[in-house]
Formats: C-alpha cells, sequence, structure tokens
C-alpha cells in the first residue's frame, strides 16, 4: 500500500485545514526551523495508533490540539486523515473493499479519541494491524524523526533485526505472532486458573462429606437429646407441683402472720403520731435559733467585708499622700528652674536690644553694597555672555558655558578675574571669530532651504492623507454595496432553495384542497386564521383529507354583531360544515363577542385575529400562515382589474417574500414579509380571464 495523502485540521500547529499530496517517489517538505515540518511525521505517527504522549512531544496526548494563539482561540478537537492506495488490494480482509482506505483518528477535548476506516468506527489494534501488514506503523524505523539516525548506526542487533524484517515484510506475521503468543499465555493463565479452582472444589468437597456427616450424627444426638429434655420436663413438672403444695401452706401461715403484723404497725403507727405532736414545738423553736444564728452569720461577713474596705482606703490614702509629696517636690523644682530661666531670658533680652542698636544702619549700608555688587555683576554678566557666545559657537560647548555662568555667580571677585582672562581671550581669537561668523551665515542659508523642503513635504503629505480619506470613504460605500449585494443575494438563494424545496414536496404529495378555495379580496387573513394548516389536506374520497358529509349540522347563529364568513368563500362542499362554524367581527368587539360562541364556532377578525369557543385567543401580529400568504385566484371581472406589487421603500427588493395582495379598487394594501414592511406599488392591469 502507498501513502497518498495526508489532511490535518487542529492538529498541533495545523490550526486550517491543511492536505498534503504524496506522489509516488520523493515528496518534500522544506521550511525554516519551528514551522511544523517534524508535526507532519508526529501525525501520521499519531493516525498509525501511537498512544505515547511523550512520542508526540506533550505531557497529555490532548496537547495535540490546537491551544490557541494571541490571534487564534484555541480548538476543541483535531482530526487527521490519512489515504492509502489499496490497488494492489494486500490489505486485510476487513479493509480490503476498496482501492482506496481513509485511515481518520479525532480526538476531543476530555473525550478521548477514536479511529474510523472509510467512515466507521475501528479498534487501535485493527489499526496497527493494518500498518503492520504494510510493513510500517507508528513504531516503525521507517518513519525517521530527530536524531534517530544516530540511533540506527549504533543500534543493537535485535533493532536491526526488526529494519530487517520490515523490509522482508513480515512485520505483520510477528505482531500477529506476539498476539497468539499473548492470547496463548491468556489461556494457560486460564487453565492455571482452572486447575486451581478445581483444587478448590475436591477440598470444598471433602469439607462438605465431613460436615455431612456431622450433620447425621448431630440429628442423632438432636433426637437423644429432645427425649432427655422431655424426661427432664416431665421430672421438673413433678417436683415443681409437689413444691406449689408446700408453698401454698407457707402462704396461709404467711397470711396469717402479716395479720399479726399489721396490728402492730397500727398500734406503731398511732404511737408515732402521738410523738410527732411532741416533736411540733421543738421544730419551731429549733427554726428560729437557726435564723438567729443565720443573721448574726451574715452581719460578721458584713462587717469583715467593712473591716477590709476601710483597711483599703487607708492604704489607698497613704499613696495619695506619699505621691502629694512626690508632686509637691517636683513643682518646687520646676519653680526654680522657671525662675532661673526667666533670668535668664531677661539678661539676654537685654543683650540682644544692645546688640541690636545700629543694626539698621549696618543692613542699609550692606544692603546698598549688595544692589551695587549686584549692577557690577550684571555688567560681568553682560559681556561674559557675549564673550561665551563666540567661544561656543567656535567649541560647540554649550554646557560649558552653563558652567562658568553658574560658577560666576558666586563670587564678585571671580568673575572679575574671568573677565580679565576673557579679554585676553577676546583679543586673541578674533580670526577665529569671523570663521565662525562666515559658518553661522552658511548654516543659515542651509536651514532655510531644509524649511522650505519640509513644507513640500508637509504639503504632499496633506494631500495624501485627503486621498486616503476619500479612498476609505469610497471603500466603505463600496463594502455597503457589497455588503448589500451579498444579502440580496443569499436571500434570492434561500428563496430559491425553499421554492425548490416545495416544489419537491408538491410532486409527492395530492393538491391540497387550499387550491380549490376561492376568497374574496379582503378576506384572506380571516380565512387563513380560522382554517390555518388545514387546508393543506387533500380532498378524500377514500383515505384520508377532506371528506364529503352529506347530513347538514343544524343552524347555530353567531354572536350578534358578527357575520358568516361563508358568503366570502367560494370552496368546495367539503368545507361546508366547517365553514359554517366561522363568523367575521371588527377586531375591537372580538374580546366581547366570544364569550358568546357556541361549541365548535370561531370568530375572526379581517386582519387575522382568531378568538375560538373554548377560550383561545391568537393575535394577528404573529407570523402569517401559509393559507393567509397564498395568492387565491381573483375571480374574473371589472373588480379586479388592478393588483399591487410589493417591494421596500427604496425600490429594492426586501430580504424576504412580500405578501401580494389583490384589491378591487384603485388603491393598495399593505403588505409585509418576514424581514421588515414593504410597500405597494407599481399598480399594473391584470390579463384577462
Amino acid at each position: 500500500m502507498q501513502l497518498t495523502r495526508l489532511r490535518l485540521s487542529g492538529f498541533k500547529s495545523f490550526v486550517d485545514p491543511t492536505e498534503i499530496a504524496i506522489a509516488p517517489g520523493l515528496t518534500g517538505v522544506v521550511g525554516p526551523n519551528g514551522c511544523g515540518k517534524s508535526n507532519l511525521l508526529e501525525a501520521i505517527r499519531w493516525v498509525m495508533g501511537e498512544n505515547r504522549a511523550s512520542a508526540m512531544r506533550g505531557e497529555g496526548m490532548e496537547d495535540v490540539i490546537f491551544a490557541g494563539a494571541a490571534t487564534r482561540p484555541a480548538k476543541g478537537a483535531a482530526e487527521v486523515t490519512l489515504t492509502l492506495d489499496n490497488a494492489a488490494r494486500r490489505a486485510p480482509p476487513a479493509f480490503n473493499t476498496t482501492d482506496q482506505i481513509e485511515v481518520t483518528r479525532r480526538i476531543t477535548r476530555d473525550a478521548g479519541s477514536v479511529f474510523r476506516v472509510g467512515g466507521r468506527e475501528a479498534r487501535a489494534r485493527d489499526i496497527q494491524m493494518l500498518f503492520a501488514d504494510a510493513s510500517t506503523g507508528a513504531h516503525s524505523p521507517a518513519l525517521v524523526r530527530q536524531g534517530q539516525i544516530a540511533e540506527l548506526i549504533a543500534a543493537r542487533p535485535k533493532a536491526r533485526r526488526r529494519i530487517l524484517e520490515e523490509a522482508a515484510g513480515i512485520s505483520g506475521l510477528y505482531a500477529r505472532r506476539h498476539e497468539a503468543e499473548l492470547k496463548l499465555s491468556g489461556t494457560e493463565a486460564n487453565l492455571a486458573r482452572v486447575a486451581d479452582v478445581l483444587d478448590a472444589l475436591d477440598q470444598q468437597r471433602v469439607a462438605l462429606a465431613r460436615q455431612v456427616k456431622q450433620a447425621a450424627r448431630y440429628r442423632e444426638i438432636a433426637a437423644d437429646l429432645r427425649r432427655a429434655e422431655g424426661l427432664l420436663l416431665l421430672l421438673s413438672w413433678q417436683g415443681a407441683s409437689d413444691e406449689a403444695g408446700l408453698a401454698a401452706q407457707a402462704v396461709d401461715a404467711a397470711m396469717r402472720a402479716a395479720g399479726r403484723a399489721e396490728a402492730e404497725v397500727l398500734a406503731s403507727a398511732r404511737a408515732r403520731e402521738a410523738a410527732e405532736a411532741d416533736l411540733t414545738p421543738l421544730r419551731e423553736a429549733e427554726a428560729v435559733a437557726g435564723a438567729i444564728l443565720q443573721r448574726v452569720l451574715v452581719e460578721a461577713e458584713a462587717l469583715a467585708a467593712a473591716e477590709h474596705r476601710a483597711a483599703a482606703a487607708i492604704e489607698t490614702t497613704r499613696s495619695a499622700c506619699a505621691a502629694l509629696l512626690r508632686d509637691r517636690a517636683r513643682e518646687e523644682t520646676l519653680t526654680r528652674d522657671a525662675a532661673e530661666t526667666l533670668e535668664r531670658l531677661t539678661w539676654e533680652t537685654g543683650a540682644l536690644a544692645k546688640a541690636d542698636e545700629g543694626h539698621e544702619a549696618r543692613l542699609a549700608q550692606l544692603k546698598d553694597a549688595a544692589r551695587a555688587a549686584g549692577a557690577v555683576l550684571a555688567d560681568a554678566e553682560a559681556a561674559f555672555d557675549r564673550l561665551a557666545e563666540d567661544a561656543a559657537r567656535l567649541k560647540a560647548r554649550h554646557q560649558a558655558l552653563t558652567r562658568r555662568r553658574d560658577e560666576t555667580a558666586a563670587a564678585v571677585a571671580r568673575v572679575m578675574r574671568e573677565r580679565d582672562a576673557a579679554a585676553a581671550a577676546h583679543a586673541a581669537i578674533g580670526p577665529a571669530r569671523d570663521a565662525a561668523a562666515t559658518q553661522r551665515a552658511a548654516a543659515g542659508a542651509a536651514q532655510a532651504v531644509a524649511q522650505a523642503a519640509v513644507e513640500a513635504a508637509e504639503a504632499r503629505l496633506t494631500a495624501a492623507e485627503a486621498a486616503r480619506a476619500r479612498a476609505e470613504i469610497a471603500e466603505a460605500a463600496r463594502r455597503d454595496a457589497l455588503s448589500v449585494a451579498d444579502g440580496e443575494v443569499a436571500a434570492l438563494r434561500a428563496e430559491a432553495a425553499g421554492l425548490d424545496r416545495l416544489l419537491a414536496g408538491a410532486r409527492g404529495r395530492r393538491p391540497g384542497i387550499l387550491d380549490a378555495v376561492r376568497v374574496a379580496p379582503g378576506f384572506e387573513a380571516a380565512l387563513g386564521a380560522a382554517l390555518g394548516e388545514d387546508l393543506r389536506a387533500p380532498l378524500a374520497d377514500t383515505g384520508t383529507g377532506w371528506a364529503m358529509l352529506a347530513a347538514p349540522l343544524p343552524d347555530a347563529p353567531g354572536p350578534a354583531g358578527s357575520e358568516p364568513l361563508a358568503p366570502q368563500v367560494s370552496a368546495p362542499g367539503a368545507l361546508a360544515r366547517r365553514l359554517s362554524q366561522i363568523f367575521v367581527a371588527p377586531r375591537d368587539a372580538g374580546d366581547r363577542l366570544q364569550v358568546a360562541l357556541r361549541p365548535g364556532q370561531r370568530l375572526v377578525s379581517p386582519e387575522g385575529d382568531l378568538w375560538r369557543w373554548d377560550g383561545l385567543r391568537l393575535g394577528a401580529d404573529e407570523a402569517p400562515s401559509a393559507t393567509a400568504q397564498h395568492r387565491y385566484p381573483a375571480p374574473c371581472g371589472p373588480a379586479a382589474a388592478r393588483q399591487c406589487r410589493c417591494g421596500r421603500r427604496d425600490g429594492r427588493r426586501p430580504p424576504g417574500r412580500c405578501t401580494t395582495r389583490a384589491n378591487s379598487g384603485s388603491k393598495c394594501a399593505t403588505a409585509t414579509s418576514a424581514r421588515g414592511p414593504c410597500t405597494c406599488a407599481s399598480v399594473s392591469p391584470r390579463s384577462a380571464c
């Protein structure tokens, strides 16, 4: 078998469906590091039945599903399909029915993976045997991964033998032999288990035989025991009878002794009553003495508590006196310190007053000197600025000038020394100053040219931005037009598909009674609400559908203020019973007239509202029924000489089907569609009947 095609979807880095054709000969996939070349080999090994997550470079088998990126969400499943060429019909008999075999493996998060061959589910073992018969498989050395060449060079003889077996095409036989050996090992284990079970059963049989003998012996001993127990019970009953006679005699003697004891008890009771009468005064005296003793004890406890509180108060008073003495000593110390501080402050105030004499005059002199120094400093700074500007143009070191200016502000003397040095330097750098002036003029000309170029570039940029804005507006308009066109195309396709389904359904069924119904203009919605989908049923002489019943119903008039619908409808006689129970009334009167309906009657409005005798109410604002949307043929004559055509207010066809109604006058009725209102226009005359 030859591998012909590999299809991946959601497997590792292949988030989008990708298909790779494997042509005869050498097929190569070239790309930089990290582009996913190794993922193709892992996909082939995975679909061949690899179940080790480490072989897929992951911690779990669900790691083969695309985990998402910054711009793409994660996938919920991954699928790999490998197509095999089976034209030589070398596949196992279970899969050897077609020229091509598609092996698919799909894994879903939290649901595991499943194998399919030709669309039917298969076991992983069957897939592994399929590729083993083809001298390949998930663990085949023919699938060379990174680093496997070095492993094959350093492989042991056993691994090299495996390569030779695959080249000879007998690896499938070895796989089947290994499976048979496993089955034989399992069978031997089962036989050993059966032998163990038989041994256990023999032991149980011997134990059961011994128990049977013990049970027989138990039955014999139990019979002897029951006889001995019977004799013992008989002897016990005889002894009990004798003891009962003796007990009766003892009871008589006890009754006589009890009579004597009762007489003695009565005498004792009388003596006790007399003693209790003498004891009552003594108890009262004892109670009084106890109460006095209790009061004395309470008073003693109160005195002890008062003594304790007095001792505590004395101790507290002594502590307070000691604290007051300490506070008095501290206050005296503070008073002495305050007096000394006051004397020192008085002396310092006098000293300050003496020192302040003449201070204002000296302050004024210092202020005049400061102003003079400031003027001198200002002159020096101006001169230094001029000199520093020339020096900066030569050295292009603005930071040195700033540093010198800050240093000159520190002291007037230093500024004066630097001014003398600068005057000497000014005399020395005259030629350099002239050269700097020439360079400055050239730089000014170059700056003017650059400014002009910048202005021109800004003008071109403004024009380009305006053009881009116009292009974006045009693109948005084209996108809107394209969206509208796509919507119209989708609506037309959906309508065409719906018509095809209707036509396909109509070819396979009998025509309904709806095709034979004629209704007066303006009553289409009323008829649709009253009959609904029942008009889809065909006329039936035999079988299912509308049948003609000869016996008429008794006349049952409708509610006052309504009129029957039957005069507005031309229909087969099979609908006579149904139409005789339908009445038309204005919409605002329906709720009021519903209570007057008789069993089987219905009340409808011209707009499509429905009231039924059993309490059901349906509004006309629901989706129109197929009966209301049916194009009823208009009767011939001048009353139906005009017809409405429906479209959107902007002249385009709406994304849905409009309800077209024929009217007797020149005014069109308002039509609706499933996705928005339609405007009736383009009144055209009907063709001749």
